[in-house]
């Protein structure tokens, strides 16, 4: 039985011969015998309207597709405007919207178009390894700025921030690029931590990149602000970036939103559309259009799937390892700096001792230093395996 066979609302079926047999880059890379939980896909199948919706397409048409005026927001504006207003009261703007192929191409387009070289670009650390290398790529200089784990929540240091954006060592920032709920560590921040970081962004005139992609995996008890809501001002200065790849699972149908509330930013992505940037397919689109709208059911037991698997891992983790539960995404920040490992990555000595492949530490940056990250988006058979391998290293 393939893992696609298996019914979606059984998501505890699936099982590790059936889910090595996966060829997406999660499962392939892993060695034999070695569970994966490192990238952030997911191991459940698919929404079956998603499904639905990419056969449709297939069965449709698969020529070029008609979207002729992509200034209006193109065929995604008025969907993700509806499903803003719906999960979290935003009124966003539809013809603000415009298309990538996924969050990481979006970020770089807007710091090409919306900064120059040699600007300073603030984000916050730890940080998904891509973005520090991306904003150094492109000529800006990156300006760091780590969150601090305080009475048991990780929290914005807005004095850091502060001198960060003035330019404390080097030119001031022109941008900041908010990660919103936060990868790696599962915060999701508050009203009044947002409007610390908004009233910063007006006095310094920035402009605000938000990927919020790990919204719709917030747990109860924590909502999620869209950074562009907090008012007009800051919707006008702000980026928001999100797709379907993580609460969807469709990271390789590559298509992602960028709600473009800066005009003259927006200008010049319409200038620059075409061939320089590419475009999305239309199966991308078809099947984040069948997520947003069709797919909540799906996504309802996946959560609960999620935050079983989010308190497994507390419980079953040995008390050496340090482990605040995030409060959004199927991501834990493992800190492993009282194992004892000395110079040894946790990630490497997991690998070895446990067979068990979690991402290191320092690829979030030096904060990231004897730490790992788990992905705990899998069966709960599965990952109670994975967290017997763990303990099993240990000699727990």
């Amino acid at each position: 039985m393939s893992a696609g066979s298996v019914p979606w609302t059984d998501l505890d079926s699936l099982d590790i011969a059936s889910l090595a047999r996966r060829d997406g880059e999660k499962w392939a890379v892993a060695p034999s015998g070695v569970l994966p939980a490192w990238v952030a896909d997911m191991d459940f199948p698919i929404s079956p309207t998603i499904r639905q919706a990419v056969i449709r397409r297939l069965d449709t048409d698969l020529g070029y597709p008609a979207w002729f005026d992509e200034s209006h927001g193109g065929p995604l504006g008025e969907v993700f405007a509806r499903r803003m207003l719906n999960r979290y009261g935003f009124v966003a703007e539809p013809t603000h919207v415009r298309l990538f192929t996924d969050i990481n191409q979006a970020m770089q387009v807007i710091l090409h178009l919306g900064t120059e070289p040699g600007d300073g670009v603030a984000f916050h650390t730890p940080a998904c390894p891509p973005f520090e290398d991306t904003i150094g790529k492109l000529g800006r200089i990156p300006r760091a700025v780590p969150i601090r784990l305080r009475d048991g929540e990780w929290q914005i240091d807005t004095d850091r921030l502060e001198d960060e954006i003035r330019g404390r060592q080097g030119p001031p920032c022109r941008a900041l690029f908010l990660v919103n709920p936060h990868n790696p560590t599962g915060r999701v921040f508050r009203r009044a931590e947002l409007l610390e970081v908004a009233k910063l962004a007006v006095e310094y005139d920035l402009m605000v990149i938000s990927d919020e992609v790990h919204s719709d995996l917030a747990y109860p008890g924590y909502e999620h602000i869209p950074f562009a809501s907090l008012s007009d001002e800051i919707a006008e200065r702000t980026i928001t970036l999100t797709s379907g790849s993580k609460a969807f699972n469709l990271a390789g149908a590559r298509c992602a939103i960028a709600h473009i509330g800066v005009k003259t930013v927006r200008d010049a992505v319409d200038d620059h559309r075409g061939v320089l940037f590419g475009q999305v397919s239309a199966l991308g689109v078809d099947a984040l259009k069948a997520a947003w709208t069709s797919s909540d059911v799906w996504l309802e037991h996946v959560m609960a799937v999620l935050s079983r698997n989010r308190t497994a891992v507390a419980e079953q983790l040995p008390p050496e390892i340090g482990y605040v539960p995030p409060e959004a995404t199927y991501l834990a920040w493992l800190d492993c700096r009282g194992l004892g490992l000395r110079e040894e990555e946790p990630s490497d000595f997991f690998l070895r001792e446990a067979k068990v492949l979690l991402n290191p530490g320092p690829l979030f940056g030096t904060e990231g230093t004897g730490f790992a990250r788990l992905n705990f988006a899998t069966p709960p058979r599965v990952l109670d395996e994975l967290l017997r391998r763990i303990r099993g290293s240990l000699g727990c």
